[in-house]
């Protein structure tokens, strides 16, 4: 695309300033526009907001089917359209959106990745002694974290120490579209972070880092700088790959699934669970009843004399 098109940078400015949404989600949105229109122009040639019409909206889609996008990407992508021309719509830069009756295709349903309550005590019981440099002891609050809280790997590294409050027992938390919510924090939990606070003042003031603000960033690295979101996501990768061998997938986001699966497999409301995971609307929460429902099953199975 040679030349920049001024409504899809309105249309983000409307998502950062507006919408408030993540940096993340807005580059997302960004190449995904970018590509729709480095396709139009490269097929036929330069054309108007005005002119675009549902069949080439259909061509696109199908191009990226030929080139075996999975269904969950082609998906989001609708979704960034029917979000783009919406704003247009809104705006009156068009009359019409091409977006009508462009159906997205069928995702086939996956379970949430999750890690078993055993196998997560037998990774707690190898953290525990596993905090010879900052790299371990950073993996260990990762983990413990992340599997305490549920929280998000981008709500984790923008975390700030004020956000935990120690005489309530609770940790702040900041989501997506800037949206607070109030975790609980259990002493075992806050001990953990009482002990990376004091180690990290320590070994800072020691270096002389205190004019990093060491103290005002949650987490930090081994130069007392705070954590960016790769070094965190290999952390937590790597200790998953060495300790926990039946996962499928490895990252920061299956302990979120793990938080999740666990409380709802010990009796948690779909509602609370809903709110401790700062979802929008309670149709993202339900994937995890599935699992539930796998539970009683088997309890049913192993109990019932009919089953």
């Amino acid at each position: 695309m040679k030349n920049g098109i001024p409504e899809i940078q309105s249309f983000i400015d409307y998502l950062k300033f507006e919408k408030r949404y993540s940096a993340y989600t807005i580059r997302a949105y960004h190449d995904d526009l970018r590509q729709f229109f480095s396709f139009l122009e490269t097929r036929f040639g330069t054309i108007k907001i005005k002119e675009i019409s549902q069949s080439l909206v259909r061509s696109w889609l199908a191009s990226l089917k030929d080139d075996d996008i999975t269904a969950r990407t082609i998906n989001r992508k609708i979704s960034t359209l029917k979000s783009f021309f919406k704003y247009q719509l809104k705006n009156g830069i068009i009359e019409t959106t091409p977006m009508f009756n462009i159906a997205a295709p069928k995702i086939s349903k996956r379970l949430p990745v999750f890690i078993k309550e055993k196998e997560l005590s037998d990774l707690a019981k190898v953290l525990k002694n596993n905090t010879e440099d900052w790299d371990s002891l950073n993996t260990k609050m990762l983990i413990t974290i992340f599997y305490a809280t549920g929280m998000r790997l981008s709500e984790l590294i923008n975390m700030k120490e004020k956000q935990v409050d120690f005489s309530r027992k609770q940790i702040k938390i900041l989501g997506k579209g800037n949206k607070e919510r109030i975790i609980p924090a259990g002493e075992e939990l806050l001990e953990a972070i009482r002990s990376y606070f004091n180690e990290k003042r320590k070994v800072f003031a020691r270096q002389g880092s205190v004019g990093e603000k060491t103290d005002d960033v949650f987490l930090v690295n081994a130069k007392g700088k705070k954590l960016y979101s790769k070094y965190a996501y290999n952390l937590v990768r790597g200790i998953l790959t060495e300790e926990v061998k039946t996962l499928d997938k490895k990252s920061p986001h299956v302990l979120r699934h793990t938080f999740a699966t666990h409380l709802m497999n010990n009796g948690a409301n779909l509602d609370a669970v809903k709110e401790l995971l700062g979802h929008a609307s309670l149709a993202s929460t339900q994937v995890y009843t599935h699992n539930s429902i796998e539970k009683l099953k088997n309890v049913h199975k192993k109990a019932h004399p009919k089953a």
